[in-house]
Formats: structure tokens, sequence, C-alpha cells
């Protein structure tokens, strides 16, 4: 074999290790939820959004909720049958309203158990999802987020105290009034999700809260506070979800921001190793 042929067949691994690497990834998160639907008894769906870098010209692409994970998602219910469990792994930024809602309802109307997992965080569309839920599991730090509509760049709830501050004259009457259906569109589904688990009076406080600009739009929605609205939520994070994330690797950096040795450390350990340093 010449040094030609070493070239090509070097060339030709290094097209073929992403190829390779993903797909062991991918059976790898497979074998993961395949253990998990047994041990639990219940169809685990994932739906996780990474920052993804395309592998040629090297820019980020965001990732969001829209119609293709709407499908997936619909057609995953479909092929379970009503009554058997639903665990649902949320990872997600938000995205589209329509795509969410579709989500939303679509696990709202099972008779089955519905659990969202939650071991970052799932913001705006993300949190619409969980809001359909029978109980929602955090992780410590892992959060949710309001999901008062945005028009553009600007929250629906803002254009409207801009709105209610200004001269008639200077209004736009279009932007007003798409503001307007969008807030009291997204009040009245958050209620309607809310109600799988809250009486219709609580329903309505808790989606006033969330819909109509309460907050920014970014604003974090921890465990505490999620218990203190009276959200379902727990905090018994399984360790398969985490295990789970880490095969949704985020695409490498030239420089790692964070770095640790990637093991486990007991309060043990820690006294044996200082101890044996000394």
């Amino acid at each position: 074999m010449g040094i030609g042929d070493l070239l090509w067949f070097f060339f030709v691994l290094t097209a073929l290790q992403p190829v390779i690497k993903q797909r062991l990834l991918e059976s790898s998160r497979q074998q993961l939820i395949a253990k998990m639907e047994r041990r639990r008894g219940s169809r685990v769906i994932l739906l996780v959004h990474r920052q993804e870098t395309m592998s040629l010209l090297g820019f980020p692409l965001m990732r969001y909720i829209d119609i293709n994970d709407a499908e997936d998602v619909m057609r995953a219910c479909a092929l379970t049958d009503p009554e058997v469990p639903l665990d649902i792994v949320l990872h997600t930024p938000g995205g589209l309203v329509l795509a969410s809602l579709q989500i939303a309802r679509a696990i709202r109307q099972r008779k089955g158990t519905v659990t969202v997992f939650v071991p970052h965080y799932a913001m705006s569309g993300g949190t619409l999802i969980a809001l359909a839920a029978d109980e929602i599991v955090l992780s410590p730090h892992a959060v949710l987020g309001p999901v008062d509509p945005q028009l553009g760049q600007y929250p629906a709830a803002s254009l409207l105290k801009v709105v209610a501050r200004k001269p008639i004259a200077e209004i736009d009457d279009q932007t007003a009034d798409v503001a307007e259906k969008a807030v009291a569109q997204l009040r009245e589904v958050a209620k309607e999700l809310l109600e799988r688990t809250l009486p219709p009076e609580k329903a309505a406080e808790l989606a006033d809260l969330l819909a109509t600009g309460t907050w920014t739009h970014d604003y974090p929605i921890t465990y505490d506070k999620a218990k203190r609205l009276g959200l379902p939520v727990r905090s018994d994070m399984p360790a398969e979800i985490l295990e789970l994330m880490g095969l949704f690797p985020q695409p490498m950096r030239r420089q790692p921001a964070v770095e640790y040795l990637p093991e486990r450390r007991s309060i043990g350990e820690t006294k044996k190793g200082q101890a044996q340093a000394d």
C-alpha cells in the first residue's frame, strides 16, 4: 500500500468518524430508553434541543420546537395505548406556539399518567407542554419559564402596556389587536392545560401569572417557585435521565469552557485522597 492509498484511507476514515460516532450515540440512547421503559412500564419520549454546528461551515444553529417535533410526538402517542403512562424528557428553549400546543393537547388527553422530566430547562413552549402533565420532575437547579406570547422580538404583553400609555393617534391598530389576541389565547390555553391537575379557579389564576407578562420571558421558575405556585412538581430526578442527557453532547468548541474529571465524588473518597496526599 503506497502513500497515496494511506492518505486516501485517512481522509475516508476522517469523513466517516462523525457518522460512526453519531450512530454509536443513537444506539446508546435507544438502549437506555428501552431500559427505562422496561423499568417504569411506560413509553419514553425525548424532546431535546441542543445548539448544533454545521460540520463544514462551523456556524451554530439553534434548535426549537417545530411542526416536525409535534408530528413525531403525536405519532409516538398514536402508537401507544391511551392507558400506558408517558414519560417525556424535555430540554428546550421553547419554540412555535402551534407545535407546542399540539404536543401539549396530545399528552393532556392521555388516560395514563403523564410525567415530564426537566433535567436542565424547558422554557416557553417547553413549559406549555409541561403544564399538561400530571407530574413535573425538576432537577434541583432546573427551571421552567413563563408562556407569554412573543410578537417578533417583543413580548405581546409589553406591547399592550405601551399601547395603553401612548396617545390613540400614535397606536398601530394591527399591532395592538394582534398582541391583545395573543395574550388572551395563551391565557386560555394555559388554563385549559392546567385544569388536568388543578381546580378551575386555581388554573385560571396561575394561567394569568404565566401568560400575561408578569415576568420577563426568560424568568427562571425554579422548583421552589413552581411548588409555591401550585404546580405538581417533584425533585427526585432519576439517574437515567441525566445519563441520557450525557448522550446528547453539545458541539465541541476549540477550547472547552467547562472541564472536570467525569467521575462521581463521595465524601469518603475525598477524605481518603487527602489522607494519602498527606
